[in-house]
């Protein structure tokens, strides 16, 4: 009995992910790729960066998902001249009283969308940091608790260079993915030139809040997944890194690595697959679904080499080439 009523709560909630994929549908079209991105990390308690041209709809993307979510939602638009306080919040003095009170940044909410984020220095992405990686923020001497649920959705312009910073890789490193946002095909373009630039007016109705995100998540945290698969993983993971002389690279895929994914990297991995069973409806890990998952968990976890940009091999193929020669339990 308790088997069927399992099963059921994975059906539930598989009719729950397919009623956001449709209210997001009235906004974006042919974005699959991107909602299925934004739905897997809110969902693993995770990070999520897009990155694309400008004009493919990622801030749309994520504000209309803000609106379904029921959750509070601020937007921080990088800029060269934003400061860290800007960001997560400063001391102010008060004359009045001689004392210091807080003025709490906009990453106090449930999500955050940072905007352009290869526009600020160092310092200001920095700022994030804590924030994602402990849903916590210092202000002063003292620590500040994040609402619950907290993640940052960033977007990222990859063909501009000035005026922008790269995102250092210790912060790459806490997004659980990055989803690249291409171009519509030609019959999706139709449907959106069709739209006059007014689909952010279609009005959405809200498919989730803060309860449901968490039932959401301990259902993900009881997906079964065997022994042999978290080995797969992880051999995929061990396949990045070129300081190890394992078989299964040599040569080929070595030579383009300076440094592979740490074992954040394996831990996102599994939370992302049980993700892609749960949207499937099942209550257990396929290699399929470790499949679906590792290029965007792992792109942007490879620091390619001189080699790399010389031959034009992209991280992606990499993991493409990886997954292809490691065995499949």
């Amino acid at each position: 009995m308790s088997d069927t009523i399992d099963e059921g709560r994975f059906e539930i909630c598989k009719k729950l992910i397919e009623a956001c994929r449709t209210e997001l549908s009235k906004r974006l079209v042919g974005q699959a790729e991107t909602v299925d991105g934004i739905l897997t990390a809110v969902f693993s308690g995770g990070h999520i960066l897009l990155e694309g041209v400008p004009g493919l709809a990622k801030t749309l993307a994520i504000k209309s998902f803000a609106e379904i979510s029921g959750l509070g939602f601020k937007r921080i638009q990088f800029t060269p001249d934003l400061l860290p306080a800007d960001v997560s919040g400063t001391l102010i003095y008060e004359q009045g009283t001689g004392t210091f009170s807080v003025r709490k940044g906009p990453v106090f909410t449930n999500i955050v969308l940072a905007d352009e984020i290869n526009r600020s220095p160092a310092k200001v992405q920095s700022a994030l940091l804590e924030a994602m990686a402990e849903k916590q923020v210092t202000i002063g001497e003292k620590t500040y608790q994040l609402p619950r649920p907290f993640m940052v959705l960033a977007t990222q312009n990859p063909i501009e260079q000035e005026g922008t910073y790269d995102l250092p890789e210790a912060e790459l490193d806490r997004f659980l993915l990055k989803v690249k946002v291409s171009y519509p095909t030609p019959e999706e373009e139709v449907e959106i030139v069709k739209t006059n630039g007014k689909a952010s007016d279609v009005p959405l109705r809200q498919i989730l809040d803060a309860d449901k995100i968490v039932a959401v998540r301990k259902l993900a945290d009881s997906v079964q997944c065997d022994d042999k698969i978290v080995e797969y993983i992880v051999s995929i993971v061990n396949a990045t890194r070129p300081d190890k002389k394992a078989q299964k690279r040599q040569g080929e895929i070595s030579k383009y690595i300076s440094f592979g994914a740490s074992p954040r990297a394996g831990i996102a991995l599994l939370q992302c697959a049980k993700i892609q069973a749960l949207f499937a409806g099942r209550s257990f890990v396929l290699p399929d679904d470790v499949k679906k998952a590792a290029v965007p968990v792992l792109r942007h976890r490879i620091v390619l080499s001189y080699e790399a940009a010389a031959d034009s091999v992209s991280s992606d193929e990499l993991v493409g080439k990886i997954l292809d020669l490691m065995p499949v339990p």
